[in-house]
């Protein structure tokens, strides 16, 4: 549905920060992009590049538009290297809960946006609420029912951000979630 939008592009350095909370002893997170969707991930990375900068880390960029080669660029992260999987892309949307098994079979810390993927074993998920867009969806919806011109309404952008974590995974991992990411998360998983 055109005309309401939500933040993950945006998200992607607290993603960053929220990794290196979880793993305040690594000093080198990975951020996968999806090479073949440019805009996002030139976005993704210059962010997540200062954002790094900022917390004295080094960032390490991954490539991977398919399944296959999201398996390859997971399997090859050193132990205890985080991965922050680029939110936006069309193809890491629609592949979340593949994604957060592939991080899972290969006990790789990882965070992405959405709960389908701390659902399907993801450690850590930070990005825009869906259901508050679909909401504001139907609020536009509703609008052009009753006659409004799409043309003449703006964009709603959601700015509700949800955070969901999965205590299961954390522990399989070996990490302490700090209690204040506990306290702040929208649902922990257990």
């Amino acid at each position: 549905m055109t005309g309401a939008t939500q933040l993950n592009l945006e998200v992607g350095p607290k993603r960053l920060e929220l990794m290196h909370q979880l793993l305040p002893k690594a000093n080198v997170i990975a951020l996968v992009v999806n090479p073949t969707n440019p805009r996002v991930a030139e976005v993704q990375i210059q962010d997540s590049q200062k954002a790094a900068s900022a917390l004295g880390l080094q960032l390490r960029i991954l490539h991977a538009s398919t399944e296959a080669e999201f398996d390859k660029v997971v399997a090859g992260l050193a132990r205890g290297a985080g991965l922050v999987i680029a939110g936006g892309d069309p193809f890491f949307l629609s592949e979340t809960a593949k994604l957060a098994a592939i991080t899972v079979r290969h006990g790789v810390p990882a965070i992405s946006n959405g709960r389908e993927f701390t659902a399907a074993g993801g450690l850590l998920s930070y990005g825009g609420s869906v259901a508050d867009s679909y909401h504001l969806a139907g609020i536009y919806t509703g609008r052009v029912l009753t006659g409004e011109k799409p043309a003449d309404l703006p964009v709603y952008r959601s700015t509700k951000i949800e955070m969901y974590i999965n205590l299961k995974t954390a522990s399989s991992l070996g990490l302490t979630v700090p209690p204040g990411l506990v306290i702040a998360a929208d649902e922990v998983l257990e």
